[in-house]
């Protein structure tokens, strides 16, 4: 079995959280599955920015990026990266942590459209990657020697421009030419809520259809747009299952994911 973990700042913050979540690879790499972690890092991003006199800028939930930003990008999620190894290290799992141009070609993601309070506008979002190819090959070798990548989202194009990748979108693109058996995405709510503010809102599973409905009303909004959107992209093109579950759960993560205990949204095409 094929894993693609990923999770970002606003789930799993800081040396506590990587360290639980770390052992929970640890014992899912016990049960002989395989894993491959793509993480993020929103809101420390957001915060350096802020300490360099930078303003965040985001559309419909996407980090707006220019080449000032794109430097805050890359020591914010190379540093996070270095811990999230460091912890799997720390519980005996071997682990190697890769940036994403190192495992994939990236294109510039194109201007396009949104709603924003009900008028259609065009987005530039700069400096912003979307996932082309991903070197299989080198991904496999990894695994096979029993290493757990850690890839954190800067892309590059076929000229070696780097670009911001969404990590969700890293994840999809990775989990997909992978053809991993679930993409797993950690999150900072129980999965999808059909109230915000209601944790027993959950959906516990949901079809495509049923999320193009769920964005349609309203119901999904916001930042956790790009999210499913990026679940859509993996089930299209091959993975089998996508969960969302809730990194602050202090029972379980994704450990009992092998066992068959219910989590999080399951998504099925």
């Amino acid at each position: 079995m094929l894993y693609v973990v990923k999770f970002g700042g606003n789930a799993i913050s800081g040396k506590e959280d990587m360290l639980r979540l770390s052992r929970e690879i640890a014992e899912l790499r016990r049960k002989k599955a395989k894993i491959i972690v793509v993480h993020g890092g929103g809101p420390e991003i957001s915060s350096e920015m802020e300490k360099r006199g930078l303003v965040p800028v985001k559309i419909a939930g996407m980090r707006v990026t220019d080449e000032a930003v794109l430097d805050v990008v890359e020591d914010v999620l190379s540093g996070l990266n270095k811990d999230m190894v460091e912890c799997l290290n720390e519980v005996s799992v071997s682990a190697l942590g890769i940036p994403g141009y190192m495992c994939s070609v990236c294109s510039r993601k194109k201007p396009f459209k949104v709603t924003e309070n009900g008028t259609d506008v065009t987005v530039d979002l700069g400096l912003v990657g979307e996932v082309e190819e991903v070197d299989v090959e080198s991904l496999t070798d990894l695994l096979d020697k029993k290493i757990v990548p850690v890839i954190y989202p800067i892309g590059s194009d076929i000229n070696g421009n780097h670009l911001n990748v969404n990590a969700d979108t890293m994840a999809a693109g990775i989990a997909s030419a992978m053809r991993s058996n679930e993409l797993i995405t950690i999150t900072d709510v129980p999965g999808i809520l059909r109230d915000v503010s209601d944790p027993s809102s959950k959906i516990d599973t949901v079809t495509l259809d049923e999320i193009s409905k769920l964005i349609e009303d309203g119901t999904i909004s916001g930042g956790m747009i790009p999210k499913v959107d990026a679940c859509r992209e993996a089930l299209n093109a091959g993975v089998e299952v996508v969960r969302m579950v809730n990194g602050k759960d202090k029972r379980s993560i994704i450990s009992d994911i092998m066992n068959n205990v219910p989590q999080g949204t399951i998504i099925r095409k």
